[in-house]
Order: structure tokens, then sequence, then C-alpha cells
């Protein structure tokens, strides 16, 4: 059985569409989802799907090691990032080498970096006026969306356009081809 984990910080969409993907599939799971955030809704999500959830602190993250034994008690052939905000520590990224995976809202390298996340990134599209935006999924190394990139879909930015409605383009490009990307990550590892 593959084992996906998920960390996210918030809401939780991407992970919960994960979930029912995955769901759906014979051999893979997600067995975990992990948050930094006591009072995210992705734990509520998580529960309803029947998938076991942990919280965890900085120190937990960045100085015990706990979130990085925890991990590798559990086996997973892919962590993912689903709106998880922290920036991975060495440790955790040398243990799983290309292993770990992360969506971003934009067309990387634009928009990427620390602090652009969610409407932060889809305001500054507006604002520069961007004739296109779209979603970027790359493995994660230690610095902010600078890994290699997996998959980039593309959206058009209309004039007229705000905020809100460029991140409605862009979830549906989350939705639609972050759970098959992970799938054929998962294929090409060629692990049983």
């Amino acid at each position: 059985m593959r084992n996906i984990i998920i960390l996210a910080s918030g809401s939780g969409s991407n992970a919960e569409n994960i979930i029912r993907y995955f769901a759906g599939r014979e051999g893979v799971s997600v067995s975990h989802v992990l948050t930094n955030r006591s009072d995210a809704y992705v734990l509520e999500r998580a529960k309803r799907l029947g998938v076991s959830t942990k919280v965890f602190d900085r120190t937990a993250f960045y100085d015990n090691n706990e979130v990085l034994y925890f991990l590798r008690s559990c086996q997973p052939d892919l962590i993912v990032l689903a709106g998880f905000l922290w920036l991975v520590p060495a440790a955790l990224v040398e243990a799983f080498p290309q292993r770990i995976i992360n969506i971003h809202p934009a067309l990387l390298p634009a928009y990427g970096g620390k602090g652009m996340y969610g409407a932060k990134v889809h305001e500054a599209v507006v604002a520069n006026g961007d004739g296109e935006t779209g979603i970027t999924i790359h493995y994660v190394n230690t610095r902010y969306d600078e890994g290699a990139v997996i998959f980039q879909a593309r959206c058009p930015v209309d004039p007229g356009d705000d905020a809100d409605l460029v991140a409605q383009k862009v979830h549906a490009l989350e939705y639609e081809h972050f759970p098959r990307v992970i799938e054929e990550v998962l294929q090409q590892q060629g692990r049983p």
C-alpha cells in the first residue's frame, strides 16, 4: 500500500480533494493529515473522511524533530503540502528526498517566496495586470517555492477579474490537477 501524508495549515479543501481522489484507488491511501494549527478546518475534513490527524507546534517541527520522527514511523511514500505555510526544515527534506511536494497558486518563479500564498498571490497578479496565472506543483527543498517544477497549468486573467475570481480559476486548476500529478509522481517512484 502506497502511503501519502498531507500537511496543511488552513481550510483543507485541497486535502479533502486528494483524500477523496485516492479513496477510490486501490493500493494508495492518505494515512494522516498533519497541521500546525489546532483550529484549522482541515482537521474536521480529515476526521469526517476517516483520516487520522496530528497537530504540532513550532518546537516539534523545527527544534526537537518530533514531526520528523513521526513521519519516519509512518513510512510515507509521499508527503504532500496542501496549503502548508511553514518552511520545511533541512532535516525533513534530507530524510525524504524527492518525496515532498507542494502546490503553489502561481506560475513559479513568479509570485513565490516567503509571504506569497493564497489571496496575497492573486491580489499581486491582478495588481500587476498579468494576462495569465496558474498553478505550480514542485518538489520541496529548503527554500520557499524554489524546488524543481513537476507540473504547471495556466488560466487566463481577463480584464475586470478581481482577486476572488482569479482565486476561483486557480482553485479549479488545483482540484483538477493536484491529485492526478500526485498519482503520477507515485508511479514514477516505481516502488511497490
